[in-house]
């Protein structure tokens, strides 16, 4: 919990131990600075594409050609409960991926 403001006097901030007093003078050094851990890296780009894929494509492709599975030679309702299905699976293994490469 913090108390911030803009007129440039001293603020309290919570740092979990205790309340400390934060001067503003201090915070303009790290204010813009952008470390390299700001970024998603390699797995989380793979999962960001992998939510894309599960929340847009997938129930886009549905929405859009409710007949994709007639012509895959599906019937309707299983494919409707199939369908779905496939992009749980997509997430769960690319969670359990996630998981097993840790922070290369």
């Amino acid at each position: 919990m913090s108390s911030e403001n803009d007129s440039g006097e001293t603020r309290v901030v919570n740092t979990g131990d205790g309340y400390e007093r934060v001067d503003p003078a201090d915070d303009g050094d790290r204010a813009g600075t952008a470390d390299a851990d700001d970024d998603l890296g390699r797995t989380g780009w793979v999962l960001v594409a992998v939510v894309v894929v599960a929340f847009l494509v997938v129930p886009g492709a549905i929405y859009l050609r409710p007949t994709i599975p007639d012509e895959i030679g599906l019937r309707f309702l299983a494919a409707m409960l199939v369908l779905p299905f496939l992009p749980a699976l997509l997430l769960g293994a690319t969670a359990v991926w996630t998981l097993a490469v840790g922070d290369e």
